[in-house]
């Protein structure tokens, strides 16, 4: 079938509105498209509704509204209009809404080659066009912690919601793979000679190293090392800030770490391609891939490019340097500035990575104006309320905002993108400005392509202390509380052939609603114990309410089973309100996706989920299928199974697996 038949045009609700968009047009004389603007769909049991006074015309609303309804004829779409007030109300045609909805439910709802779940409400405005979308985006060597979460599942909402609107999608994860800090791991990750292996290691390595733990779960000892050289930093910094003050400064540097300083000169040797250095750092961006792709996985997300700050070319900051320089956007910047700002820049990261982590310029990395030594180089944004972002440190290297930009430039050359959607926290916001504004000055012809997406924090997480709530671990609680669940009842567990899967699908659903439930932009606290309750609209519920619409052919059978041709059902036989409350919401599904495609919000498909899970459960009473008439029974179960194909739709466009057990 072809997918342009997924168009709106071709929905019954879109014909509908078309319809009373012309009587609305005819009747007050105003232009087709306006009139069809202002049809919207409406509220307390009506299916669309005209606020007559947003036309802005010169008669009273109240005679445009009588006029309206005077000259109503009624016709395959719409059967009646009641007038109020100055709003008008629209209510479809009852039977040809059934019928028509059901059917194009069923035949969009099979699988073809290009859509294996079907393709009922997607459409195609976006067709001939290309976006990339960059989400997740971890650090290399650490844990993927729940804070993670948050970019992780957005960004793959939002590729699946380009998807369903016709748009060709490159999912980009940009991994943290670059900085000081990979130096400081270097630092004590220096494997010993062959012929000290497999003893000892490298000094740092006698501390912290293993090659046990590195090849039990690479992931997590990194990450010990991480938080265990980060604590040896603070501490000599911390001794030598002391002996500095005993001293009154005369002998010793404040702040000075000698752990730090050589990470330093570690990642410069990775800068100029010292060949032993890079090689660990492969293997351990290799390592790290590979565990991440294990975990995308089992979250149902997947990228088509694994790129990084790594793979920015050194031909592309040296370009993107030089155009800094040609367009005299540089200028320098000081230590006294820079204290200045603290608190205003952004703390130093890449844009989906974590923040603090990577290489923000230090007071000695800007050094002094008083001093004979080089000065930082800055972009001056003070014009536009951005600051004074630094590009280049005092001695001389080009920092995470520089990659950033000759990135997005490469990233143009090589898909040459309709647009580019960045899926950050709001804590790079002002990181994520500035670097706009940057590709701007330099007249970027794609920078008005590109967006930022921004999300709310996730609290009481952090990433340098170990105090972090790794999400493997989080989703390995939630499967256990959804399979103690199921375990209470013995008779359904026994019908569950694999409960790890359905209980692990089951749980991840719970830990993505929680974090999909509100608008983006809101923080929220973790909350295990809440998120697994099977109380209120949570995962579990969703997915409960799955269930039960699944279980009805298999309860039915085999005395009802559907039939093959579906127009051989009598759908005029679902005379009962609630049964047409249900058809209108699955017919309102392509445009629920349309009105996320503006907005961008996870939480308006997850709100649509959970209304059409509530109307089923509200019709569980009264639209019953076991033991009626065969022609009422069989209508009934065409009407569930529709159901069954839109729930399952809308929980896969949030990246949900749909189970049919539990």
């Amino acid at each position: 079938m072809s997918h342009t038949v997924t168009s709106s045009m071709n929905s019954f609700l879109d014909s509908a509105r078309l319809s009373i968009a012309h009587q609305v047009s005819r009747s007050l004389a105003i232009p087709l498209e306006a009139a069809r603007d202002g049809v919207d769909f409406g509220k307390k049991g009506c299916d669309f509704t005209v606020a007559v006074p947003r036309f802005r015309l010169r008669e009273k609303p109240h005679t445009l509204v009588q006029k309206l309804v005077s000259e109503f004829q009624a016709d395959d779409y719409v059967e009646s209009i009641v007038g109020d007030g100055i709003f008008v109300h629209y209510r479809c045609h009852t039977t040809k809404l059934i019928r028509s909805s059901l059917d194009t439910i069923y035949n969009l709802s099979q699988p073809t080659p290009t859509h294996p779940y079907g393709s009922y409400g997607t459409n195609d405005s976006g067709k001939g066009r290309k976006v990339v979308i960059e989400f997740s985006s971890p650090n290399i060597a650490k844990p993927f912690h729940a804070g993670h979460l948050r970019s992780t599942i957005i960004g793959t909402f939002m590729s699946n919601l380009f998807q369903a609107n016709g748009w060709e999608v490159i999912r980009l994860n940009y991994l943290g793979d670059w900085g000081k800090q990979y130096g400081m791991m270097l630092q004590i990750i220096i494997f010993a000679p062959p012929q000290i292996y497999p003893g000892l290691l490298a000094v740092g390595y006698k501390r912290y190293g293993s090659e046990v733990e590195l090849a039990e779960n690479a992931i997590m000892h990194l990450y010990k090392v991480y938080v265990a050289i980060n604590k040896d930093v603070e501490q000599e910094k911390q001794a030598s800030t002391e002996k500095a003050n005993e001293q009154n400064k005369t002998s010793v540097d404040p702040g000075y770490s000698a752990t730090d300083e050589e990470a330093k000169l570690l990642f410069r040797k990775m800068e100029q391609g010292d060949e032993d250095s890079l090689a660990l750092w492969r293997r351990f961006r290799d390592l790290s891939v590979k565990a991440y792709e294990e975990l995308y996985n089992r979250l149902n997300v997947r990228f088509d490019v694994y790129s990084g700050e790594s793979l920015v070319s050194a031909e592309g900051i040296a370009r993107a340097m030089d155009t800094l320089k040609k367009k005299n956007l540089l200028t320098t910047k000081t230590l006294e500035e820079s204290r200045r700002d603290r608190g205003t820049e952004p703390d130093g990261a890449n844009t989906t990575g974590d923040a603090g982590d990577n290489d923000v310029p230090a007071n000695d990395e800007l050094a002094d104006s008083a001093s004979d030594a080089p000065l930082a180089l800055a972009v001056d944004l003070s014009e536009w309320k951005l600051g004074k972002p630094v590009v280049q440190k005092a001695d001389g290297a080009t920092i995470y905002i520089v990659r950033d930009i000759a990135g997005a430039l490469q990233r143009y050359e090589e898909y040459k993108f309709d647009k580019m959607i960045y899926v950050v926290g709001d804590q790079q916001d002002l990181h994520v400005a500035q670097f706009f504004k940057i590709l701007s000055l330099m007249d970027a012809p794609f920078v008005d392509r590109l967006e930022h997406v921004n999300f709310g924090k996730i609290h009481g997480m952090s990433t340098r202390k170990g105090e972090v709530k790794f999400l493997e671990d989080i989703l390995d609680a939630s499967k256990e509380a959804m399979l103690a669940q199921m375990m209470k009842n013995e008779d359904k567990a026994r019908e569950i052939s694999d409960p790890s899967y359905y209980s692990d699908q089951v749980g991840m659903t719970c830990v993505k609603i929680q974090d999909m439930q509100a608008k983006r932009i809101h923080s929220y606290h973790f909350d295990l114990q809440r998120m697994t309750s099977f109380e209120g609209d949570t995962g579990a519920y969703l997915q409960y309410a799955h269930v039960r619409v699944s279980s009805i052919p298999r309860k039915a059978a085999p005395g009802l089973v559907l039939r093959d041709d579906p127009s051989l059902i009598d759908t005029s036989l679902l005379i009962e309100p609630k049964a047409r409350e249900l058809v209108f919401l699955l017919a309102c599904y392509p445009d629920v996706v349309k009105a996320a495609m503006k907005s961008y919000e996870p939480s308006t498909i997850v709100s649509y989920c959970f209304r059409l899970s509530h109307v089923v459960s509200s019709a569980w009473e009264t639209l019953i299928v076991i033991g009626q008439d065969e022609e009422v029974a069989q209508a009934r179960l065409f009407l569930f199974t529709c159901t069954r194909f839109v729930l399952a739709s809308s929980m896969r466009l949030l990246s949900l697996t749909p189970v049919d057990r539990m």
